[in-house]
């Protein structure tokens, strides 16, 4: 079929602009595919090095099959990434055990640094609910520059530990000593502890701990625990758990002289009628949260009590300095109080 010259201009010029677009440099479909691609390697590349990290501090040995059933990645997608792990000398195999090289370690380490830098962000710098946290994490950890995470970790104040309680290495790959704790299934009945670290996977049973309104840093008097439950007190309130939930909650048991202020409660358990002087703010109250329940006036030494219940049960408000404001019992959990004993 022949062409006029106008028409076969019209369709060089056309088809030149298709692979303008297709192969322009950085921003044609070709690269931006590329670079999704390349990404998605990144990706699976580093979340087994975190994998193997994880599981060689808890002395585990990793298989391929252990890799293939844990990440949510194709079988292909994850030997890929193996061979090319071990190309660069990132994790080396003995006897079908992958093992982080030191190379891969020091790697390992700066994912999991960006990971809680970014949990410690989210909890002091923005309104996301905690249980959004560690997803979010999950997501940002790849896509921050190292020159990124030491600048995240200047603005938050170089922070040691993250939201959970777990230690953040340092750009030099240091992590900060912490105490050793047991699970809170494994006390004895009338141990008391304090709650060190509570483990932010599998999700399921961290939204369960979530939903109970548990405490970082609080402590815990063990009630009763055997092969169906485990109930303790804490700050007022007592809590009853499955023990596969309880074991992902890691205390430190205190000796009787340790055990500082027992009748520490929760704002949210004062009764009307009843005064309270405040102790302080729980330090699972973070951030924006933190600053404007101090500017209201919820500071230490400070006396409260309920000046008006709502019908619904939510909020109350609570009379302090001469003035009511209104909280929802998420918010008054958060303030640490002693009760007057002669109710004035």
């Amino acid at each position: 079929m022949n062409y006029s010259p106008i028409t076969a201009l019209v369709v060089f010029f056309g088809v030149s602009i298709l692979l303008f677009f297709i192969f322009r440099p950085k921003k044609g479909i070709f690269f931006l595919v590329k670079k999704i691609y390349q990404q998605k390697d990144k990706t699976i590349i580093e979340d087994i090095l975190k994998y193997l990290y994880h599981n060689q501090i808890a002395n585990n040995t990793i298989t391929t099959n252990d890799l293939t059933n844990t990440l949510s990645f194709s079988n292909a997608m994850i030997i890929e990434s193996l061979n090319k792990m071990m190309d660069n000398e990132l994790v080396v195999l003995e006897k079908d055990n992958y093992k982080l090289t030191t190379k891969g370690n020091e790697y390992a380490l700066q994912i999991i640094r960006a990971h809680r830098l970014w949990e410690k962000y989210l909890s002091e710098k923005t309104g996301f609910h905690k249980a959004e946290w560690h997803e979010r994490a999950e997501k940002k950890e790849h896509e921050l520059s190292v020159v990124e995470i030491d600048k995240l970790s200047s603005l938050l104040g170089n922070p040691k530990f993250d939201p959970h309680g777990d230690p953040i290495p340092t750009s030099k790959g240091k992590i900060a000593k912490i105490k050793r704790g047991v699970p809170l299934s494994s006390l004895k009945e009338n141990t008391i502890g304090k709650i060190i670290h509570i483990e932010d996977e599998p999700d399921i049973i961290y939204k369960q701990i979530l939903a109970e309104n548990i405490h970082l840093y609080s402590t815990v008097r063990v009630i009763e625990n055997n092969t169906t439950r485990v109930i303790f007190h804490s700050e007022g309130e007592q809590f009853i758990l499955a023990p596969i939930v309880a074991g992902n909650i890691t205390v430190s048991v205190l000796e009787k002289d340790e055990v500082k202020e027992d009748d520490i409660t929760r704002l949210s358990s004062l009764l009307l009628g009843e005064t309270a002087k405040i102790i302080g703010l729980s330090k699972e109250c973070r951030g924006e949260n933190r600053r404007r329940l101090l500017d209201l006036g919820f500071v230490k030494g400070a006396s409260i009590a309920i000046d008006l219940l709502n019908p619904l049960g939510d909020p109350k408000a609570y009379l302090i300095k001469g003035t009511s404001i209104a909280l929802r019992k998420n918010q008054a959990s958060k303030i640490l109080i002693n009760k007057n004993k002669n109710g004035k």
